[in-house]
């Protein structure tokens, strides 16, 4: 009897509506999964390419070197890429290129191209976490209604049998409680994903902003090794 109770049982025992809710349930969890996986990867790598830019940066002899050494490519990281959108803005003006985009001045020009870095940047640091908030919404309340679909099969098993046995009740009760159990299987580890993907992104714009105004001083005020 042990045996025959167990999950495979109870899920058996639901019809359509409680494994149409147990198949959402499964596809949030895996599209969570697949999200958390992929951006921790993703994000551990964006982070260890942007550290030896950095460094490389700051070790440059000037901002022509950089200039030199970006145009020749290989850099694949939000830092390389505002550098290297800033350092073509400065060479533009150098040249004495004309063009209505810059009729503010470099500095106004400067300004709306490291602007919109950052929020490319910030656009693409949020991607997936929609999927992650939704889940980590949504799930529990999925389960929830599965919970309650559980309950009202046991209450027309009692109905229908005129007595509240545990034969009669067991299946459609432990189809309740797996419902609920994994509604909160799927919504915790993405929440706890959202929130920390979250952080790292406020935390990863805001060192991209400071790398912003460093380049904006170093292009404006001038380099002397240039």
């Amino acid at each position: 009897m042990e045996s025959s109770l167990g999950f495979a049982h109870f899920i058996s025992q639901s019809d359509s509506v409680g494994k149409s809710v147990l198949l959402v349930l499964l596809a949030l969890s895996v599209a969570s999964w697949y999200l958390i996986v992929t951006k921790a990867i993703a994000n551990l790598a964006e982070k260890k390419r942007a550290d030896a830019f950095l460094k490389q940066f700051w070790e440059a002899e000037s901002l022509l070197d950089m200039q030199s050494t970006l145009a020749v490519g290989g850099e694949s990281n939000a830092f390389a890429e505002l550098a290297r959108q800033a350092l073509q803005v400065n060479s533009g003006h150098q040249r004495g290129a004309e063009k209505l985009l810059a009729a503010g001045g470099i500095a106004e020009y400067l300004t709306r191209v490291l602007r919109n870095g950052i929020e490319q940047e910030a656009a693409n640091a949020e991607h997936g976490l929609t999927v992650l908030a939704s889940a980590g919404s949504a799930a529990p309340f999925v389960g929830l209604f599965g919970t309650v679909w559980g309950i009202y099969h046991a209450l027309v098993q009692i109905g229908m049998s005129g007595q509240g046995t545990l034969d009669k009740v067991a299946g459609p009760v432990g189809e309740a409680l797996i419902m609920t159990a994994v509604g909160l299987a799927v919504a915790i580890p993405a929440v706890l994903a959202y929130n920390s993907f979250t952080r790292r992104n406020r935390l990863w714009l805001a060192k991209l902003d400071n790398f912003a105004h460093d380049l904006y001083a170093l292009i404006t005020l001038g380099d002397k090794k240039a």
